[in-house]
């Protein structure tokens, strides 16, 4: 009894512990997640989330569509007809070369690209000419961008977290205005030499063709943690650089937080038709196999049928009088066997063979006289013989077999 209780006591406290590590789980506020996303969903501090949201109040004229495929894709589909703005907002944005050559046609024929991100690609890069680059620091300090407009250069706004200092390190000045500046400190790792303060263009805008590229290498200053910190206006007035034109397309495809399916069946979902076609075989599927599974009987078991082996035995039986030569006896079991098989179809009586039984089995049998007479008479020759030949015995076979035909 003492052995019980000890080990209730153990396992009720082994449980509090474990129901006490739950509960503290449950309350336990989760630690927030400072991974970049820039997806129009996330609402983490990263993501782009508020300032998709403003979005309409932003661009009040303007059809807004979200474009969850390449850049290639959205726009070879898009309307050519209708002036557009196309935001990509990201930490990085890589391009490849199709998308690239995509883009600047878009440009090229007069519509805007807004993009924000530490780098491009190198065929965007080097089709505009210029080149970004990025000082890191080991101790995360404060940059503070400003714009170069009159109406918003009296304005600073300071960044302080989950900044990399991207700046353009050359731009092609034939083609390319400075909009804005990143000034930050940069760190100098020379023993005794002080930490050097320096600023630099963050934000362009290079013409291409009839429409222009505006570029911005800070995008951490579109994500929810600072637009809901106090620098919303900096978004608002890097914006006021597009044209409130009557599309608006927000890149909802090359982000880094963006959910990637890794099933084979990636293809088939992201298909239309072939999506609806999955969906109705699986459902044909599922009906086929209710009714059928209602219809369905059970499998009749296959039973042989029993086998007839008279005619073995009767093959096995003359084997062995034909072995023995014992004619005599097997004439009379013929003619036995042949009596018998009259009694029982035709219904006569074989105990006397007269010229009445001869009348009664032609008439039964439909056989002539002749025939019947000289089969009747041959049995009772062979009756009153003692002695039979194998002659005997095939002369009756033959005689009963053309009988019964």
């Amino acid at each position: 009894m003492t052995m019980d209780r000890k080990s209730k006591i153990v396992i009720a406290l082994f449980a509090l512990v474990v129901l006490g590590i739950i509960i503290t789980e449950m309350v336990r506020p989760k630690p927030i997640n400072w991974r970049p996303s820039y997806t129009a969903v996330d609402k983490i501090p990263f993501g782009c989330y508020v300032l998709y949201s403003e979005l309409p109040n932003i661009f009040p004229n303007s059809s807004i569509e979200t474009v969850q495929e390449s850049v290639y894709d959205a726009l070879v589909e898009r309307d050519i007809l209708l002036s557009s703005n196309y935001i990509i907002i990201n930490e990085y944005v890589d391009l490849d070369e199709q998308e690239t050559h995509q883009l600047l046609d878009y440009v090229h024929q007069g519509n805007t690209v807004f993009m924000a991100a530490t780098g491009f690609g190198w065929p965007l890069m080097d089709t505009l000419n210029i080149s970004i680059g990025s000082d890191y620091s080991l101790k995360e300090g404060t940059a503070v961008l400003n714009l170069t407009h009159s109406n918003f250069n009296t304005k600073k706004f300071e960044l302080s977290r989950g900044i990399f200092n991207s700046h353009f390190t050359s731009v092609d000045s034939t083609s390319t205005t400075i909009l804005g500046h990143i000034t930050y400190t940069k760190e100098n790792f020379l023993e005794g030499q002080p930490d050097e303060k320096v600023t630099k263009p963050n934000f362009i805008k290079t013409q291409f063709g009839k429409g222009n590229f505006i570029i911005n290498t800070t995008p951490q200053a579109y994500s929810n943690y600072y637009m809901l910190k106090g620098n919303q206006d900096y978004a608002l007035h890097t914006f006021s650089y597009l044209e409130d034109n009557e599309q608006l397309y927000w890149d909802n495809y090359k982000k880094a937080g963006r959910i990637i399916i890794d099933s084979p069946m990636r293809f088939v979902l992201t298909q239309g038709s072939l999506k609806w076609a999955y969906y109705l075989a699986v459902l044909g599927i599922l009906v086929f196999v209710l009714f059928r599974g209602k219809r369905e009987q059970r499998i009749i078991p296959v039973i042989e049928p029993l086998k007839n082996s008279s005619v073995e035995f009767a093959q096995a039986v003359g084997s062995l009088y034909h072995q023995n030569k014992d004619y005599t006896d097997l004439v009379h079991k013929k003619i036995n066997y042949f009596l018998a098989h009259l009694r029982s179809r035709y219904h006569i009586d074989t105990g006397t063979l007269s010229e009445k039984t001869i009348q009664v089995l032609a008439s039964r049998a439909g056989k002539s006289m002749e025939e019947t007479k000289g089969l009747i008479e041959f049995i009772l020759h062979l009756k009153q013989k003692k002695t039979h030949t194998e002659q005997d015995s095939i002369e009756l076979n033959k005689k009963i077999n053309a009988f019964k035909l």
